[in-house]
């Protein structure tokens, strides 16, 4: 039997559902009501509230106006280009539900393109578009309330959320994201990032050659990456949660090549790696300030690249990590960097005077478990029993000179006990630690102590 036939009739099958597809794409344009119209209809910094129903994209909005959709207005893009384009300064757009892009990466198909200053949009829902809202040389403008999905593609091949590219003294804020692909700051500086939610993607916040950015009160889970610095200095990273950022690269938040930055009083939970650092910082005579975290249940706490200094860790609290600090390679340390007046729920020292602060230093050593610190094959064994059985039997009877890693000598007994603020000579000017605060007056209490030990 000759299949030839057979074949040419389900090509042609498959061709015809095609075009019958393309032809019924062309009809819904066609007798849906052009949205454009109303925009055209509409004067200078006119306010336009169109009918509820179903308007057909793309847009183009070349002069200052409102539109409002009450939340009852929906464009369809038709499948072709941006849903809604602004070419103008001091536009608002709120409360539309903006749906069904183009598929091209290159010509950044997205719910909307922002190429102007002073303009709004807040309050949409954006979906299936492959790129969010993006902005590109545009300043002063506010993103805020908008709930973001792109279309329902693998991962690597979605569009970003939201996109800064050469944009300053923008505000992200208050927006909610769920299977984008990455937040992305490129070449961007002045920008506030606040109060968004984001899930189900690949990098929650990327930051490139960005300087000067705040990152406040964010909620990032589920991610492969939390917070991702590169070349980018002065972020403020602040008060910020990042969960279940897992996988093989997965990181709460990362530096690289990064400089003065504070980050402060931020929650990361739950990843493989908490805290990563890479030649950071990298531009002579600055520091990286690490204070008032909590870094717990992670695979590593903090993880260095490489033996780098320049970082303060101060008022942390480290609990649950599997291992608190890891520096990749052999022989190398993370102690040349401050380490003052962190919890560590691994200590094992007293406090007989009552002040809060651990007797004696709190030091981390690697024994066999610098097998997967050297040799990052080894890091599949990592947690084994037969490793584990090594390291504890080195522990008891060192057959190697362990790496000192860390050396806090002011460790906290407890995650919340609150700290005198004294500068130690060792330290420098302006460095804090949790030595010499004075004991309390009340009676001792065994199980309060042991309580707060425990962090509650």
């Amino acid at each position: 039997m000759n299949p030839i036939p057979d074949i040419l009739s389900r090509l042609g099958l498959l061709w015809a559902g095609l075009s019958l597809l393309m032809l019924m794409q062309d009809v819904t344009a066609k007798t849906l009501p052009s949205f454009q119209a109303l925009v055209d209809a509409t004067e200078e910094n006119g306010f336009l509230v169109p009918p509820p129903g179903v308007y057909a994209g793309p847009v183009v909005i070349r002069s200052a106006l409102t539109i409002d959709g009450q939340g009852e207005v929906t464009i369809d893009g038709g499948g072709k280009g941006s849903v809604v384009l602004i070419q103008a300064n001091g536009v608002t757009l709120k409360n539309l539900h903006l749906t069904n892009s183009g598929e091209s990466h290159n010509d950044i198909d997205s719910g909307v393109l922002v190429r102007g200053d002073f303009n709004v949009v807040k309050d949409n829902r954006i979906d299936n578009t492959l790129f969010g809202i993006d902005l590109q040389q545009a300043k002063n403008n506010i993103v805020r309330g908008n709930h973001i999905s792109s279309k329902p593609f693998d991962l690597g091949v979605r569009g970003d959320a939201i996109r800064l590219w050469y944009s300053f003294d923008n505000k992200i804020t208050d927006n909610v994201i769920r299977d984008s692909r990455d937040t992305v700051v490129w070449y961007s500086r002045d920008n506030l990032i606040a109060r968004n939610d984001a899930r189900g993607g690949r990098y929650s916040l990327h930051f490139m050659y960005s300087q000067y950015n705040e990152v406040i009160d964010n909620h990032y889970e589920d991610n492969s990456v939390g917070i991702f610095v590169m070349y980018s200095d002065s972020v403020v990273l602040k008060g910020n949660y990042i969960a279940h950022a897992t996988g093989a690269t997965g990181m709460g938040i990362g530096f690289k090549e990064t400089s003065d930055v504070e980050v402060t009083g931020n929650r990361v939970l739950y990843c493989a790696t908490g805290l990563y650092l890479d030649v950071s910082p990298f531009q002579p005579d600055t520091t990286n300030r690490i204070t008032g975290n909590l870094i717990a249940y992670n695979g590593i706490g903090v993880r260095f690249l490489n033996d780098w200094t320049g970082n303060v860790f101060r008022d942390n609290r480290f609990k649950g990590n599997i291992t608190q600090v890891a520096v990749s390679g052999g022989g190398k340390t993370a102690n040349r960097n401050l380490w003052a007046g962190n919890h560590w729920d691994d200590y094992e020292g007293f406090d007989q005077d009552s002040d809060g602060v651990g007797d004696k230093p709190y030091e981390l050593f690697s024994y066999a478990d610098r097998l997967w610190m050297d040799v990052p094959a080894t890091q599949f064994f990592k947690g084994a029993p037969v490793l584990e059985a090594m390291d504890f039997m080195e522990r008891l009877a060192p057959f190697s000179e362990p790496n000192m890693l860390v050396r806090d000598k002011a460790p906290l007994m407890a995650a919340n006990h609150p700290v005198a603020k004294v500068v130690s000579e060792e330290s420098g000017p302006g460095v804090e630690n949790a030595a010499n605060q004075a004991a309390p007056d009340e009676a001792f209490d065994a199980l309060k102590a042991l309580r707060e030990s425990m962090g509650e």
